[in-house]
This record gives structure tokens, sequence and C-alpha cells, in this order.
């Protein structure tokens, strides 16, 4: 592939809901380009974008994927993504880095989910957008029932820019309404307009040209005096109206019988903006902002947007170069990890396949194999011109399982390789939680966890078994004790001798632990203060009601005795351990629960059902907003509670509801459940 510049790059993303066709769409360009001879299917593992082993085993879109085409001396770069709410980071990657949105929508479902996520994403970006109004050819298919729905729920003004000949099984083409032609047939060939769609081409060439009038002010004037406007001047107008966002084209077709694509093709590159087109990306400079316009001879900056860890050909890095020239066998600055990275041989992607290229410019996306410090998010820059592109902000994980490897080989590689899928995907987390002794891995939902659990297998050879994580849980007191423990140890050699006399009184909320040390009179020697400070700490951290952490307890030693001879380290140790287990014993224990912010947004319809649900979940319920069509549910959840509301919100909203959740505070666990929860510790530590 040769290598263009910026004036003749589009760089386009796919969005829409799952199964609408985005994929096959992509295929059925690839094969109108000449870039591939024949189509590939889905269901057979054929197409360039689905190529990972999940991916053909489960026919859906796991991961963004760049399918490029060369169209009429332009470069289309094409970034498939899922349509699966689970991959809702890979889709903001895509959006990220492209320059308009391309929504393609099922012609007999309409608008589903999936377009109304994917469109409140755009949104957030203020992305232009076209509309693709596909599978035209099946059963039931309406195009004005679909643009009707389109009006409805997302309220803005969508332009026809084609219209159907046919419908159904005998959908054969679109008609033109910029060119006033028909055009028939997969070479989308054009012809007269059939005779019984002349009204309606009329009235709906009214309106597309209403709409291109007002994305410019001296077309507007031009219409107003009741001039016709030509297609160039349509066209000019229209473009200027899709950046601003007052109009929003729709087209039509069927892709898997490339019937509307050709067409589609054409106005995209007429209608899609260059790189050079959109507003600056704005980027943090030594002194500031600076504005990176696409110009090829600027200043170096390009963001990687997506990394793939691969065990054989190792770590590919994705990129989109916003200002200057990246070249092949060069040296770069990585500005988050402060070192220079050697780049090899840059490439072009096409799905998994790597096509070569000496350079690629301002407004294009390549790859690069082998980096060494560089990571999803990080900006490439010229040392000696540093500056930082900002990378796209994604969710936190919503779903978590902990995981244990099957056997020693597995554990030896299981972290190395939750770090490498973790560098792949910023929606993946994972964490070793200190007080369950549990590694955790975390996601957008069962799904996405599930898939990656899959890939440490197939792709790493680690295998893992998963469960229910344990709730974080932690220890405290409720009031001030004072108690004391003698440690007597007598051997045939030398003894031990300690006795530690403690007051305990609980600290406010995540003050965590203070020692005092209020011996007076060298009764204990004050170097034996570490000693019993060293014991105390070893209890915090094992517990002593359920085996969680203690915090937030202020322990003063106030008394004790030592012995001249048998007194030592050990001792005191022992004894302030044991002296810290009564005390805590003593002084009303508590569990402590992570309480969550939680906020879900679901369409007016469900929010009972969704305020009825959190109330058995222990929530309190701390308000509501709204949005148009939407409530804004607030309330504060314990975690114990939330451990599966991914799964639970979906079913209760077929699929509509979002939410998130932020770490809040810990609160006291009502005592009912408190005695359970020891009840059930106790237990797994007999079984061990």
């Amino acid at each position: 592939m040769k290598a263009y510049k910026t004036d003749e790059i589009r760089n386009i993303v796919l969005l829409g809901h799952g199964s609408a066709g985005k994929t096959s769409l992509a295929e059925a360009m690839l094969f109108h380009s000449g870039a591939m001879n024949r189509m590939g299917k889905i269901d057979d593992g054929t197409t360039v974008s689905d190529f990972d082993e999940e991916e053909i085993r489960r026919q859906i879109s796991l991961s963004l994927a760049l399918v490029p085409h060369e169209w009429k001396n332009t470069k289309v770069n094409v970034l498939d993504t899922p349509g699966t709410t689970d991959f809702i980071g890979e889709v903001i990657s895509a959006m990220h880095i492209a320059d308009m949105g391309l929504v393609v929508v099922d012609a007999v479902s309409g608008v589903e989910v999936g377009t109304e996520l994917a469109w409140a994403r755009a949104d957030e970006r203020e992305l232009p957008r076209m509309v693709f109004v596909n599978k035209m050819d099946r059963d039931n298919a309406d195009f004005g029932r679909t643009l009707d729905a389109l009006s409805q729920m997302f309220g803005k003004n969508f332009v026809p820019l084609q219209l159907p000949i046919g419908g159904q099984s005998d959908f054969e083409g679109v008609v033109d309404l910029i060119s006033l032609k028909a055009r028939f047939g997969a070479d989308g060939r054009p012809d007269e307009i059939p005779e019984q769609l002349a009204d309606q081409v009329e009235e709906s060439r009214v309106v597309l040209t209403e709409a291109a009038a007002e994305g410019d002010d001296e077309l507007i004037m031009k219409y107003l005096e009741g001039e016709e406007l030509t297609a160039a001047e349509i066209r000019h107008g229209l473009k200027a109206a899709i950046l601003a966002g007052t109009a929003i084209p729709v087209l039509c077709g069927a892709a898997t019988k490339s019937l509307g694509v050709a067409t589609l093709m054409d106005d995209i590159i007429e209608l899609a903006p260059a790189p050079n087109e959109v507003p600056a990306m704005t980027a943090q400079g030594v002194e500031g902002d600076e504005e990176l316009n696409a110009d090829a001879a600027g200043a170096l900056g390009a963001l990687v947007f997506k990394t793939m860890a691969d065990p054989y050909v190792g770590k590919l890095s994705y990129f989109r170069v916003y200002s200057g020239t990246l070249h092949s066998d060069s040296r770069y600055f990585n500005m988050r990890a402060g070192e220079e990275e050697r780049f090899g041989q840059l490439s072009v992607m096409r799905g998994k396949e790597q096509l070569p290229v000496s350079h690629i410019a301002a407004g294009d996306i390549g790859a690069v194999a082998k980096l060494g410090a560089t990571l999803t998010g990080d900006t490439i820059c010229d040392r000696g011109h540093p500056l930082t592109i900002p990378s796209p902000v994604f969710p936190s994980p919503l779903f978590s399982v902990a995981v244990n490897p099957r056997t020693q080989a597995d554990s030896a590689k299981m972290g190395a390789t939750l770090t490498r899928l973790t560098e792949e995907d910023p929606t993946l987390q994972w964490t070793q939680e200190p007080s369950t002794n549990q590694t955790i891995l975390s996601g957008m939902g069962d799904t996405h966890v599930d898939i990656a659990i899959r890939r440490m297998e197939n792709r790493f050879a680690v295998g893992v078994e998963t469960a229910v994580p344990k709730v974080p849980y932690r220890e405290t007191i409720t009031r001030t004790y004072q108690t004391q423990y003698r440690h007597k140890k007598q051997t045939g050699g030398a003894g031990q001798f300690a006795e530690v006399h403690v007051r305990v009184e609980p600290l406010p909320r995540g003050e965590d632990f203070d020692y005092v040390w209020e011996v007076f009179g060298g009764r204990i020697s004050s170097s034996f203060s570490s000693s019993i400070e060293k014991g105390i700490k070893s209890v915090m951290q094992q517990g002593v009601i359920a085996g969680y952490p203690v915090v937030d307890v202020r322990v003063a030693v106030t008394d004790g005795k030592e012995h001249p001879v048998d007194s030592k380290d050990i001792a005191f140790q022992i004894a302030g351990r044991e002296v810290f287990r009564l005390a805590v014993l003593g002084a009303g224990p508590v569990l402590l629960e992570p309480i969550y912010d939680v906020e879900v947004v679901v369409p007016d319809e469900y929010t009972g059902d969704v305020i009825g649900d959190l109330n058995t979940k222990r929530a309190r319920v701390m308000g509501m907003d709204q949005a148009p069509g939407k409530s804004i549910v607030k309330a504060e959840v314990p975690l114990a509670e939330m451990q599966r509301y991914a799964t639970d919100l979906r079913s209760i909203t077929q699929g509509r509801g979002l939410f998130s959740m932020e770490l809040l505070r810990y609160d006291e666990v009502p005592a009912h459940l408190t005695q359970e929860i020891v009840e059930k510790a106790k237990r797994e530590k007999e079984e061990e």
C-alpha cells in the first residue's frame, strides 16, 4: 500500500448494535475496492477484521480492527468495532482517533441498545456522523420506519441521502439524491430513476437541499433567492453541515449483497472530513497547550490507541499520527516513559495482515512491533519537542472474578500474562487483594472477563479457575478498652518473659493506625517498643474476628514488665500480638464493608424496577436526576450486593441500562450479617 497525503485520507469508525452488519459492511468495502477477490463471512471465520480465535468461535466482533481500503485515490481507514456493551473500551479507543462515525442500523430491528450506547458516546466526542441503514433486502425491512425511529430516539436532523429502490427481497439498488441517478446492482451502475419514485425523490431532494444550504451562509442566501443549487454545492454545504452536527445524512443498502455499498464509498470520499478539515488536536506542550494541525511537516505528535499482545510476534502498537511524519527504522521519544524507542518497520494493518510502508504521515494510522516501554495511551514525539496528546478516558471495570492458577506452572506465568492482557485492553484490570489474598481480574461484564480467561489459556497457555471474589471487609473497634498479657516460657535453656499493658481506642474512618508509647519510669525498655509494635501489626494484617485487616485503631502501650535475662525481642513480639488480640475482642469489634457510590442510567420505563431491585440490595437511594428519556438513579450500595450487578441490570433493562461505581467509604456491617461472615470465615479456616 502506498503512502497517502493528509488530504487523501479518511478515518471512519463503524458504530452500532451487534449484528447490525458492521463487519459485513467493512468486508463489502474491501471487496469493492479490489483489496480482496471475495467477501469473507462471519459464520465461517473468513472475515478480515474478525481474525481472533474467540471472534471466530463466537461469530461476533470482540475488538476494534483496522480495515483500510483505497478508493478513488483516497485511503479510507475503516475502524470496525464490537457492538457488545462489554467491549465499550474498544469503541472508545476507535472513536478517539476517528474523524467521523458511520452508524450502521439494521433496517428490520431499527434503533437497538448498541445504537443508543454508541450514539451517546459519539455525542460526548462531538463526532460527525452519517447513518447506513443496512439489511434492506431482509423481510420486514423498512427504510421510512427506521428513519422515523432515528428521529424519535435522537431528535437530530436526519436527512436521506439515498432512497431504496424496491424493498425486502425486491431490493435492487438506491437512488442517489445528489446526482439524481439510480444506482443498480452490486457495481452501482447508474441509470434513470424509476418513475414510481419520482414524487418521493423530488420531496426528499428538497429536504436534502435545505439541509445543505443551511451548512453554508452563501448557499442559504442563494437558496432563499430561489436559485437551484448544483450537485457540487449540495455536497459542499452538506459536508459543512455534517462537521457542524446540524445534519446527519442517511444512506441505505445491503452489505452482504453489496447493494448500495459503492454509492456509500463515493459519499464517504465526498462528505467525510479529511484529517486537516477537523479541529486540531490540543496537546500539552512544555509551555502550555499546543494545537497539533494535521501537517506532515509539523512537529511530531502520535498517539498509541491500541496494543496487541501476541506470544509469537510480540507486542504490536497501533498509533495515529496527528502531526509530523513517522519513518521506519527511526528513534522517537515516549513522553510518559521518558525514553527513546526504536521504531523498526512501520506497517499499515488490514485485519491481522501487516502491509509494510516507509512512513506514516499526519492524519494516517499505522502500527509497529516490539516497542519496549510503550503502552496504550502513550504519546510519541521528538525528544527536542516534547508534548502529550490526551488519551481516551475509559470507564472503570464493573465485573470481577478471583482467579487461581490450575498448576504450579500456571502460577509462575499468571502475573505476567494478566499484565499483557491488561496492556492490550485498558478496561481490563488485575490486582492482588491483600485482605483476602486473592488475585482479582476485573472487566466490563461477564462476557468480557470470560473471553480474557479463554485468551489466557488459548493464546498464552495459562489455565486458571475462577470464583466470585471475597468482599474485602475490614475489622475495627467501637470503644476504648484496656487489658494486659504476660508471656512466660521456661525451657531447659534461656527462657522468655514479657508483660505488656495496652489501651485501644477507635479512630475516625480512614486514619488506619496510631501507635503510642506511654510507658514511664523504665518499666519496659524503649528498645522493646518496636518489638511490641511488630507483634501488633502482625495481628492487624491477619485480623481477629474473621481474618480481615484491623483498621482505624489507636494502641497505647501503658505499662508492663521485663526480665533482665529472659526478656528479648521475640518475647515482646508475642506479648504484643496476644495483648492486642485480647484488647480488640474486648473493645466491641465490628466488621466494616466497602460502600460504593453507584450511578445507574436507565430508560424511564425501567426506573421503578431498578429502584426496587436496589432496595433489595441494602441500597440507600440518594436521589434521581432526569435526562431526555432517561432517569439517573444515585445510590450508596454495599459492594457485597454489587458483585454481579452488571448481569442483573442487563436482565432488568434488556441491556439498555448503564451504571458506574466508585468506592465511597467503609461502614459497619449489620450485626445479623456479621455473624454469618464470621461463621463462614471460621469454616473456611477449618477446611484449610
